[in-house]
């Protein structure tokens, strides 16, 4: 007889292998035909409103695995509160201006003196919807739900009305204004930068010692009867065309260095390593202790120019390089800029907009800054001024976009201060204040956010380029004055609302503005428009109020931001400085942030290196499901790397809870839950322990879920599935499952058991595993699937009446014994003794009350250890080896009996029955039951 058919095996329709990249896609069509979205909009309450606010990519070319990683984490995350009861509406957005799209957009154009600007914009118009719609694509294929239909794009006319409005506000606060200082320009995209917009690589510069002589000194140093000069060092020869000074410390002693034909002023610390730099070897100090104060107003001769270079003090002099002179050009440098503020010091400016030298920085005009150090200390050294030079590594500003050095340059701009001060404080003070109102996950990144705010400086937020929201400035054609008024701006506004913003670069100022108040410089009644765009990180920036506020079922502030780190400098911080600046309270209750994608070995990708892992390769092949597990288990507080080992190992763990589930499923097939369910109480203890386990492990996941320690809760997941029910439950239970009668109480206690881990558990997965999760409950019988979807049921709540805390102890030091007892059965099968536990009978010697309790559960002890008989008995008749007290002794010996062709187990009673000649007793039995 082919026993096999009498047995209870399991049946389903989930498969083995995942084949994901063929199923995902089948399910989010099902998805798509319910309206899964509109579906978990409606399944919840608005008095449980959860706001996730999506900060926006650019628009601007396929997704790479960090987008991929920041996306997957906040759908996890949305995903779970939606399980939890929340209303969690997700709108997301895009970033559609600005420098990174125009950069492409031109790179495809080649001369673009063969376009005028509106033709440039609708290029990149046409390029940002094209990439919305293709990262939409990849988004969703991801398995990321959200309102993909109506999402915030930062040039719809709204959002960029909106853009002038905050604007306004800001203007009239006080908190805009136009100024000349240095900012970060890059001469390749031909633009100011923010803070946000700089990265810094190690870069090899110039360094070199320049004597700046001495005309008119003061008391300190007149009486010398020979020249002096004051030594600088500065590792950017390019900028001494705009030298105007030279800064001193108050708080330093200077040095009068004898050379033996000139005096060199110093810093007195520095003399010697400074003189063995130039080449001074018989060091004469002629005088010291001279204070800076002293040499303050000291006038010395610019190298080139028929202008003064004078001696000032400034608090940023130290002795960690250079001579404690310091180059000072008010045109380039921040430090610079304040110093020249104080001591109303002129600012020139011998750089172009493409960063060429103009005839002011003669000889060397019309050379460009990058390529001009060479000759400028060719000059110096002609000139007997150049005492030294050499090359020196540091880290040097980069165009976040082009990657090129960049310049600091002063030029006329606006900007956000963020130091003006009002009844209320300065924007910064309140920005500073405000983080303490707000969760910062982890909770070390509030001082991140803190002092990067105590740094920065004012807000550069113009920028000359075409494709953005325009800066909402008109200027009087006859004296270029600015006309900014409540007036002008309102009617800027209404015209960007009704029209766009391209209209804006098509239409004349009359048009824009008919009613233009007159010039109050000079009376002139004709204006033009600022051709420039307001910085892109303003636009975005502003979401929070743009979109939070005017669309209906959403709310402000967020509860929650998620982002990279580097938005510390970034959106955060644009998001806070506006939300502070406008409405005076921060945009955000929560902020979770998260590290950037590194390889396996830590390192930055990078297509040159080849490491590069492209998400959209991973789920054509491997599935969504992978990355998101991937995601999932990252600690997102450090940087997250991943790689094809890691994605690998991803794949192992995958398969080990699909299999989990599989089994669930497939063991469960002919149980109804309203039918077949075992009461608590006559269930058996093996099954009421796992179920306490599970009510454990719904407690611990729920609570490191509600803290976002999402990597730790899906650890816990993947070891329950492992360890719990793959390594220990589920191998126990397959004697029980398979061989007794389908109906009977026993196999029922165990399914009663089994549907309430496989209902918990594909809630649990389902906001990592969202399509597996999917697969699974579509995978139940029709009438018990609970919902639609997984994604419309509630998460699990621990039951107080599974909970039994004495019994999950007792069979804690059940499964200990059993580790024992599979060490002694693996030496025996390395000895041959025994091939499978089956064919094994356990001794087992106890005292006290470990043989109180062996004995109590005898009869479930074979089924516990997976053998065939176990016998126990009292460790003080035991005669053999090893009989020390306190011990448990266990001894393994070949099972007695014949093997039952059915169960395989070994027993005495095979054959017994008659009319069943090779099986046991108790499958003899099952099989009268069920005998047609």
């Amino acid at each position: 007889m082919d026993y096999k058919e009498t047995l209870n095996l399991p049946k389903t329709e989930f498969p083995m292998r995942g084949n994901l990249a063929k199923k995902e896609p089948e399910i989010q069509k099902y998805w798509e035909d319910i309206s899964l979205y509109d579906l978990t909009q409606e399944a919840r309450g608005d008095e449980s409103l959860f706001i996730l606010h999506d900060g926006p990519p650019y628009a601007n070319g396929d997704i790479h695995v960090g987008t991929a990683y920041n996306k997957i984490l906040k759908d996890i995350v949305l995903k779970y509160k939606n399980l939890r009861g929340y209303l969690c509406p997700y709108v997301p957005g895009w970033d559609c201006h600005g420098l990174p799209i125009e950069h492409e957009v031109t790179k495809r154009l080649g001369d673009l003196r063969r376009f005028d600007v509106p033709e440039i914009r609708s290029k990149c118009r046409a390029h940002a919807l094209e990439f919305v719609e293709k990262q939409a694509g990849q988004f969703k294929r991801l398995g990321v739900l959200g309102d993909f239909e109506d999402p915030y794009l930062t040039l719809s006319p709204y959002y960029e009305a909106k853009n002038i409005e905050i604007f306004a506000r800001l203007y009239e606060k006080g908190l805009i204004y136009k100024g000349r200082k240095p900012i970060h320009w890059c001469t390749h995209c031909v633009t100011a930068l923010a803070e946000a917009e700089i990265e810094y690589e190690e870069e090899v510069s110039d360094s070199i010692y320049v004597k700046f002589p001495v005309v008119k000194g003061t008391g300190e140093i007149d009486d010398f009867d020979k020249p002096v000069s004051f030594l600088i060092w500065t590792t950017t020869p390019w900028t001494l065309p705009a030298n105007v000074a030279i800064a001193l410390s108050d708080t330093l002693s200077y040095a009068a260095v004898d050379t033996g034909e000139e005096i060199l002023i110093m810093a007195d610390d520095l003399v010697f390593p400074v003189t063995e730099i130039i080449g001074i070897k018989d060091v004469q100090i002629v005088k010291n202790d001279l204070r800076g104060s002293n040499l303050e107003g000291t006038t010395c001769r610019h190298p080139w120019k028929e202008r003064e270079s004078k001696v000032v003090l400034a608090g940023y002099v130290t002795l960690d390089q250079g001579t404690g002179c310091v180059h000072t050009a008010p045109g380039h440098g921040q430090e610079d800029y304040m110093t020249g503020l104080a001591y109303d010091l002129p600012s020139p400016m011998p750089v172009d907009d493409h960063g060429r030298f103009t005839v002011e920085a003669a000889p060397f005009d019309g050379m460009l800054v990058t390529e001009a150090n060479p000759e400028i200390i060719k000059d110096l050294k002609s000139r007997g001024l150049l005492m030294a030079s050499g090359t020196i590594p540091h880290p040097y500003p980069h165009c976040w976009r082009c990657k090129r050095p960049v310049i600091f340059r002063a030029t006329p701009q606006w900007f956000i201060t963020v130091d003006r001060t009002d009844e209320r404080g300065s924007l910064r003070d309140e920005a500073i204040e405000s983080i303490k109102q707000v969760e910062w996950i982890p909770g070390w990144t509030v001082n991140r956010i803190g002092s990067m705010l105590e740094a920065r400086p004012d807000w550069c937020i113009s920028r000359q380029r075409s494709w953005g929201v325009p800066l909402p400035v008109l200027y009087c054609e006859q004296c270029g004055k600015e006309m900014i008024t409540k007036q002008t701006l309102e009617a800027i506004r209404r015209f960007i609302e009704e029209n766009g913003s391209d209209a804006w670069f098509t239409h004349e100022a009359k048009e824009i503005v008919p009613e233009c108040p007159v010039c109050g410089e000079c009376g002139g009644t004709k204006f033009k428009k600022d051709e420039n765009i307001l910085d892109v990180w303003f636009e975005s920036g502003i979401s929070n109020i743009a979109v939070l506020q005017h669309r209906s079922g959403l709310r402000w502030p967020a509860d929650l931001y998620v982002e990279g780190s580097d938005q510390h400098r970034g959106w955060f911080q644009s998001s806070l400085l506006l939300s502070m600046g406008y409405q005076e309270k921060p945009p955000f209750r929560a902020v979770m942030t998260h590290g950037f994608t590194v390889d396996g070995d830590g390192r930055k990708m990078s297509k040159s290196l080849g490491n590069v892992i492209d998400p959209k390769e991973v789920y054509n092949h491997m599935g969504a499901d992978i990355l998101r597990l991937w995601t999932a288990t990252s600690d997102y507080s450090t940087d997250v790397p991943i790689s094809d080992e890691i994605l690998d190992r991803m794949k192992e763990t995958y398969r080990r809870i699909r299999n989990t589930i599989r089994f669930l499923l497939g063991n469960t097939f002919d149980f109804d839950p309203v039918r077949d369910s075992v009461p608590l109480e006559e269930m058996e203890e093996i099954d009421r322990f796992v179920l306490s386990r599970l009510q454990g492990l719904v407690q611990r996941v729920t609570a490191l879920m509600d803290k976002w320690v999402i990597h730790q809760a899906i650890q816990a997941l993947h070891l329950f599935c492992t360890v719990d029910l793959s390594s220990l439950y589920l191998d126990i239970m397959k004697d029980r499952l398979y061989t007794y009668a389908a109906d009977s109480r026993e196999r029922r206690s165990a399914q009663t058991a089994m549907y309430l881990i496989l209902t918990n558990l594909m809630s649990m997965i389902a906001p990592v595993l969202c399509h597996t999760a999917e697969e699974a409950m579509q995978s139940l019988p029709e009438a018990q699937r609970p919902k639609k979807s997984i994604h419309l049921v509630d998460w699990p709540e621990p039951d107080e009446d599974l909970m039994d805390p004495a019994l999950e102890q007792k069979w804690s030091t059940l499964l200990s014994l059993r580790e024992e007892i599979y060490k002694r059965i693996e030496e025996e099968r390395k000895n041959g003794s025994v091939g499978t536990s089956l064919e094994a009978d356990i001794k087992i010697y106890a005292e006290g009350g470990d043989l109180e309790l062996l004995q109590d559960m005898e009869s479930e002890l074979p089924m516990l250890f997976i053998v065939s008989r176990v016998e126990v008995g009292d460790l003080a008749g035991y005669e053999g080896a090893g009989s020390a007290g306190g011990e448990i002794v266990v001894e393994v010996v070949r099972a007695g009996g014949e093997k039952c062709g059915r169960c395989w187990n070994y027993s005495d009673t095979v054959g017994e029955v008659p009319g069943h000649a090779d099986v046991c007793a108790r499958c003899a039995a099952v099989l009268e039951t069920t005998r047609p």
